[in-house]
């Protein structure tokens, strides 16, 4: 049989339809679709995709099963080493991981790894009916700190071993950033309390509205018999820049902004919480974060969308496919351009702070690119008197975000960087025995699929630990 070049294409909402609404973008691949895509696998011996995955998927083998149209079987072989299909297959970063490595990648479009990732799971969600296995209790209690990417891997590994396991989560929903920071039509919260719900059926338990540093505190949980704590907290402090009229109104961090629309469902009619609704908005970063803050306020009745870039696109960090979807649905791209002030007005009306003015737009410096920096990255410089003003009302700053301080001023000798990442050693363990960390808690905001495979690091180590420990 000739090998297709590319992969097949993902159906899609159009553009212009999207760009209206909160439903789902890519529609996934039916199941034709799925064993032709399949099909294009070379089934290598020495399978350098697996090496790819941050969680060790044995690619080859479920894409067999694809192949055979066993789909449940091809769900079991993804299951045994992720606990969040679903969710990977739609939003991890499968061009720089498992298909980057891809062999059929050399000469052509690699295997679409994460599309059939993807739909196993959706196959399994809408046809599975029968309840997992749960595994005898080792009689061990773990309690696990955030209920995103790398608390539920670390959870779900641990539960299949017969721990009993507890995730506390400070909001009232599990999930973490899957629920707060990405939209739905990325990923439909359905999706995620799916997963949340396998995960429970395999025992673990989740306590949301729990603030581990304020009501209680990781001490305390070691005193409620808990023998070991996994912190998977996320870096949920967002930075800014430090400009002036950063604190006008209609300024938001991303978090901000896309907590309100994802998890308190500001985009709905009946919703009563504030947000913008029309209007022009700025989006000042490149990343991930960005572009669906970006493809979200359109979503909410912004009549233009700027993304406010430093560098030019080849430096973009923003995944590809989530770059082009933005550009089709009329989102501007404002590269090689820095904000050096927002602008804004007061507002006299305003009896309760007549001081507290209101964005009227951003001023930036068109930038050009000089010598790399110590990261091989083009550093951008300044073009002087290239001064421009976008005219806009709200600006949402998407330059990143960093781990909560909370934990770390609760705690007791527990060690952080300077930049309030928890310090681990290469098992996951920090500087406090029987407490493990991983993912953005750690790393700073990085990729949902790195933050599993702390997750995963984590329970093993913590397995290892436990099993060990004197009765």
């Amino acid at each position: 049989m000739a090998i297709i070049p590319k992969k097949h294409e993902m159906p899609t909402q159009a553009p212009e339809k999207r760009a209206h609404n909160f439903d789902e973008v890519a529609l996934g691949y039916t199941p034709e679709i799925a064993v032709a895509e399949a099909q294009r696998c070379l089934n290598c011996k020495n399978q350098p995709c697996v090496k790819g995955c941050p969680v060790n998927i044995h690619i080859p083998d479920f894409i067999s099963r694809i192949k055979e149209s066993d789909f449940e079987g091809a769900y079991q072989e993804i299951s045994k080493s992720s606990s969040l299909p679903a969710v990977c297959g739609r939003v991890c970063p499968q061009e720089a991981q498992c298909e980057s490595k891809c062999t059929l990648g050399v000469k052509f479009e690699p295997v679409g790894i994460g599309r059939l990732e993807r739909f196993v799971a959706d196959w399994h969600n809408e046809h599975a009916n029968e309840a997992p296995t749960v595994p005898a209790s080792n009689g061990h209690r773990v309690a696990i700190v955030g209920s995103g990417p790398s608390g539920l891997t670390c959870a779900g590994d641990l539960a299949k071993k017969g721990y009993k396991v507890t995730v506390y989560e400070a909001l009232h929903t599990a999930g973490g950033v899957l629920v707060y920071g990405i939209p739905e039509f990325r990923l439909p919260k359905t999706i995620v309390a799916k997963e949340v719900e396998t995960l429970k059926a395999y025992g673990v338990d989740v306590e949301p509205n729990v603030v581990i540093g304020k009501t209680l505190t990781i001490d305390e949980l070691f005193d409620m018999g808990y023998e070991a704590v996994f912190v998977g907290s996320g870096a949920g402090l967002p930075n800014f820049m430090g400009i002036p009229g950063e604190s006008l109104k209609g300024v938001y961090s991303a978090n901000e902004f896309l907590t309100r629309s994802n998890l308190m469902k500001s985009y709905r009619q009946d919703s009563d919480t504030p947000i913008m609704k029309g209007g022009n908005v700025a989006v000042v970063g490149g990343g991930n974060v960005a572009m669906d803050a970006a493809r979200t306020a359109l979503r909410l009745g912004a009549d233009h969308v700027y993304i406010v870039y430093r560098r030019s696109m080849e430096e973009l960090p923003a995944r590809r496919e989530e770059v082009e979807h933005a550009e089709e649905e009329g989102i501007i791209f404002k590269l090689l351009c820095n904000p050096v002030e927002i602008l804004g007005y007061e507002n006299p009306d305003d009896k309760r702070d007549p001081k507290n003015g209101f964005v009227t737009g951003i001023k930036c410096i068109k930038m050009e690119l000089g010598e790399p920096d110590e990261r091989g990255r083009r550093r951008p410089v300044p073009v002087e008197g290239s001064e421009l003003v976008l005219d806009v009302d709200t600006v949402i700053m998407s330059i990143g975000t960093s781990p909560n301080p909370l934990i770390k001023s609760t705690t007791k000798g527990l060690e952080v960087n300077a930049k309030g990442g928890i310090i681990v050693n290469e098992s996951g363990l920090t500087s406090r025995e029987g407490v493990y960390a991983g993912g953005d808690a750690v790393t700073g905001a990085a990729t949902v699929i790195s933050a599993m495979g702390a997750g995963k690091l984590a329970a093993k180590s913590i397995d290892e630990y436990l099993s060990k420990k004197p009765e």
